[in-house]
């Protein structure tokens, strides 16, 4: 009894029936396991593995542990239990539990298996109990205090330092770092104040437990001693995973503690996802791409020594799939191939399952199918970086002929010497053979008539003859079946009036004929398409109509878009038939196309394009037009200075000249013809100059003396174009005017506009009468060399405050918040030390004797003083000037209403008044004017 039903359970699963409606399919997960680190320490004493797939009908499961199948059915298990398709592990065991677990799914269709899930037990030891030896040091030496962890799982941790207490963690800064590939703690240049006991933290935060260990003494003895820059951290060849985040470390003892830069080889500038932190011992770049694999490199500086470090990145990807497998229905006896590709770095190695169980690698290719070959496959791409799956499953199917959702239509229609085709296409399997009969009348294959491979019949040059009634008889080693259709001739569809290949202006107007006969009995449709696209009228009904009741095409304000070539096409349910014409539109000439840089320079570029069509008229010339990295706005476009210039209409390359060093630009192109300028390319690439030496001076230089010997110098910096390369500055350059020797000093932000030097022997001494004078330029300087000084300008260190005021100060009041202010002016002034802070100010130049006052309260009482200034201080303050401001003007509008003549020559026009402020705020209208509709009030 068993035996047999084994064998009908074989025979259910082999009878694969062609049926269109058949819902059962193999299972397919929406939940597989995932990696799981379980402690000791956890308050939970069982693990759970999710697992859960569709299939109809509903699947079955099972586990396996280390590719061994778990007995969950047969033996009962203290451990182990399933609850749906989750293996819950109770009270697990590292020895009994831990390995690499796959879930089973499985119905009559066939088997998968789920992509594989570790569980690991993790683990942190505790530090030994050994004291630490205490660690002796100079003051001015770097120090470095081992961690030596303890063994852990997952090796994943963080490391901190304890100083002297818990809680109390050490902050790394500049002089203080602590490596997370190690957990040692690195000083560059050892303080009195980092005396002290120290001890390594260990924090796992996957288990979530931390350890530390025993106190390090740390003793400073007394030297400050310089030693040159040491890099003790480097960072070795490392391997990051593609859109992943990876850290770079580097430190160095030295003393002063020195500076790192970073650099990646080959390349200006670090990657845009690059970040610096810990002042500058980790470089951190999130988001890898294949593109930041380079060389990096790491130089720390101090004033004794520079040390460097170079190390490779490299960056790799897990696998990815490019091409996959479907659920596919094949018939029994052919021909199949089943492949898949994945991208990856290194290069995916792809292998197969079938129900589970390893079946080949590469490509699978079936020569002749069975039912055998029905089944769960699953295609597995896998590298160092990750393992990936994808399922399908392949069923063979064997079935009579039917006819029952694809008959041979009854009513067949075909034109007069056209080429007719009577499709035959059952549902079989395998494929069946095809017989055709015309009435009684068996066919075959001729010069006219032939059964084409998927059992359609082809009939060309077809007469009034071929009508008739048509069966198709269809037959395989499973059954036949035929179908039956009725054929009737009908008369061809020909164009009479062709459209005319037709020149236009842009702008003008256009009609295109298109006429055609056809048969009487059957209706016809007129389609238009513009380069094989279909003019769909209803959205475009701005420039296109079909005039109705005909063929005809009418184009209204032609754009340059519409030329190309138009085609007719004359349609029934039987044939249809086409003809085409060129428009030509003529008008301003297209964009060229391809602009790019070919060759860069400093102050230079090499353009290269493609020429557009010129719609009609020749090309008279091309201009470039530039637009650097400062642009305001995306329009902002300024025309090029090109060699050779003009450029002529045939041109395709010309150099653009007068370009700014170091400066981002890019680039576009436009021609020109009898009908004017034309559209403007797709800009081209950004791109950037080559640097160069600075050649713009600093402007406006000068400057003042100030008090306790203070010589402070001024200029208007340069504007960032004219920087010309990386690490710009300034060198300001002074001295007494009496002197040989210049002194010197380095300002490195290119926004500075001010230096203030402060020497003792600059202060006025009661003895001395005479106006010290000196001598200050300044110059840029950048990667690339110095720039010019700017001309030599006299700064004058005053012997006191002025000591005369301005007089005759006078002020009106032009409206409730402005006035104007006149004044006999006293050639100094300066904006320090101001002994009136709570007061309004406004500082104007020397050479200038009025000024106007904005902001102002209205309808209120101002003092007004004018006073001197120099680098000394403020001199004696004016006589004082009263001024009133008026009263603010009305708040609200006269309310206007209007009415105009029957004939449209006059306006009459009325309003409300303004009402009357009883309150004195605000001023009453004198009068009320009207302008062009628009009613003023003025008072």
């Amino acid at each position: 009894a068993l035996f047999h039903l084994m064998c009908v359970w074989n025979v259910l699963i082999q009878f694969k029936p062609c049926s269109n409606d058949a819902t059962g399919y193999g299972p397919i997960f929406e939940e597989e396991p995932l990696d799981i680190v379980y402690t000791k320490e956890s308050p939970d004493r069982h693990i759970s593995m999710n697992c859960r797939a569709r299939a109809n009908p509903a699947p079955t499961y099972r586990w396996r542990r280390d590719n061994w199948e778990i007995k969950l059915m047969e033996l009962p298990n203290e451990h182990y239990s399933l609850v749906g398709g989750n293996l819950i592990i109770n009270n697990p065991e590292e020895k009994k539990h831990a390995g690499i677990y796959v879930c089973v799914a499985k119905n009559m269709y066939g088997t998968v298996i789920s992509k594989e899930a570790k569980v690991k037990f993790g683990y942190l030891e505790e530090f030994p109990d050994e004291e630490r030896d205490p660690v002796t040091v100079k003051e001015g030496q770097g120090a470095v205090l081992l961690c030596v962890p303890p063994k852990r799982w997952p090796a994943e941790v963080t490391f901190r330092w304890i100083y002297n207490e818990f809680p109390v963690f050490l902050h790394p800064d500049k002089r203080r770092f602590v490596s997370q590939s190690t957990g040692n703690l690195y000083i560059s240049k050892v303080e009195a104040s980092d005396a002290g006991n120290y001890s390594c933290y260990v924090f796992n935060p996957q288990i979530g437990k931390g350890v530390y260990s025993k106190f390090i003494p740390l003793i400073s003895t007394e030297e400050k001693k310089r030693y040159k820059a040491d890099l003790v951290v480097k960072f070795p060849d490392t391997t990051a995973m593609l859109n992943y985040n990876v850290t770079l470390e580097c430190f160095a003892l030295g003393n002063p503690a020195p500076h790192i830069v970073w650099r990646k080889i080959g390349a200006t500038d670090l990657p845009a996802s690059a970040q610096v932190s810990m002042s500058g011992a980790l470089l951190h770049l999130y988001n890898v791409q294949y593109e930041d694999s380079a060389g990096y490199e790491c130089e720390a500086i101090n004033q004794k020594w520079q040390d460097w470090h170079q190390a490779w990145l490299y960056v790799e990807a897990a696998p990815e799939w490019a091409v996959t497998i479907n659920n596919t229905q094949k018939d029994i006896g052919s021909e199949h191939t089943m492949s898949c590709v994945a991208n990856g770095k290194p290069v995916p190695y792809i292998r197969w399952l079938k129900d589970g169980y390893s079946y080949g690698k590469g490509e699978l290719k079936f020569s002749s199918l069975t039912f055998e070959d029905s089944g769960m496959y699953q295609c597995i791409a896998e590298n160092y970086w990750g393992i990936i799956y994808a399922s399908a499953e392949l069923r063979v199917i064997a079935c009579a002929p039917t006819f029952e959702l694809n008959p041979v239509k009854k009513y067949l229609l075909g034109a007069n010497n056209g080429r007719v085709v009577i499709e035959c296409k059952p549902r079989a399997a395998p494929r069946p053979r095809f017989t055709w009969t015309k009435g009684k009348e068996v066919l075959f294959n001729n010069s006219r008539i032939s059964i084409m491979f998927d059992g359609s019949l082809e009939i060309l040059n077809a007469t009034r003859n071929d009508e008739g009634v048509y069966t198709c008889l269809a037959e395989n080693d499973r059954g036949k079946a035929n179908s039956t259709g009725t054929l009737t001739i009908t008369e061809a569809t020909q164009i009479t009036v062709a459209p005319e290949n037709t020149q236009v202006m842009v702008g003008e107007e256009v009609h295109l004929q298109c006429q055609a006969s056809f048969d009487p009995s059957l209706d016809i449709t007129f389609i238009w398409s513009l380069d094989f696209r279909v003019i769909n009228f209803y959205l475009e009904w701005k420039h296109y109509e079909r005039i109705m009741d005909s063929g005809e095409l009418k184009i209204m304000n032609v754009q340059l878009r519409h030329e190309g070539r138009y085609t007719c096409t004359a349609q029934t349910v039987v044939d249809n038939v086409t003809a085409s014409a060129d428009l030509k539109v003529k008008g301003l000439p297209a964009p060229p196309g391809g602009v790019r840089v070919e060759e860069i320079r400093d102050t230079s570029v090499k353009l290269v394009w493609n020429q557009g069509a010129d719609h009609g008229s020749p090309i008279l010339g091309y201009t470039i037009q530039t637009r650097d990295f400062y642009a305001l706005t995306e329009v902002d476009w300024k025309d090029a200075s090109t060699s050779p210039t003009p450029l002529s209409g045939r041109s395709v390359m010309a150099d653009v000249v007068d370009l700014y060093p170091w400066m981002e630009y890019e680039f576009r192109v436009y021609a020109t013809n009898g009908f004017g300028d034309g559209e403007a390319s797709i800009p081209s690439m950004k791109i950037k100059t080559w640097d160069a030496v600075p050649v713009v001076a600093p402007t406006n230089v000068g400057g003042y003396g100030g008090k306790d010997g203070e010589l402070v110098i001024t200029w208007t910096p340069v504007q960032p174009q004219y920087f010309y390369g990386k690490k710009f500055g300034y060198v300001v350059a002074f001295k007494p005017h009496d002197d040989v020797d210049w002194w010197y000093e380095t300002i490195s932000d290119p926004e500075t506009r001010r230096y203030v030097h402060r020497d003792a022997s600059f202060r006025v001494k009661s003895n001395d009468f005479q106006v010290r004078e000196f001598q200050v330029k300044v110059k840029t300087f950048n990667s690339k060399g110095d720039g010019p000084y700017s001309l030599s300008t006299t700064v004058y260190y005053p012997r006191d405050v002025p000591s005369e005021s301005p007089t005759d100060v006078y002020s009106r009041p032009v409206s409730s918040h402005e006035a104007l202010v006149w004044w006999i002016p006293v050639k100094y002034w300066r904006k320090y030390d101001d002994t009136e802070p709570g007061a309004n100010r406004i500082f104007v130049p020397a050479s200038m004797n009025q000024t106007r006052l904005e902001n102002m309260l209205p309808d209120s009482h101002y003092l007004i003083e004018v006073r001197a200034y120099n680098g000394a201080g403020v001199g004696p303050p004016s006589e004082h000037c009263e001024m009133f401001t008026k009263r603010a003007p009305p708040s609200v509008a006269p309310q206007m209403w209007r009415y105009i003549s029957y004939s449209g020559k006059w306006l009459y026009v009325w309003w409300h008044h303004i009402p009357y402020d009883w309150f004195g705020n605000e001023s009453f209208p004198l009068y009320y004017k009207v302008f062009k509709g628009i009613l003023l009030c003025f008072i």
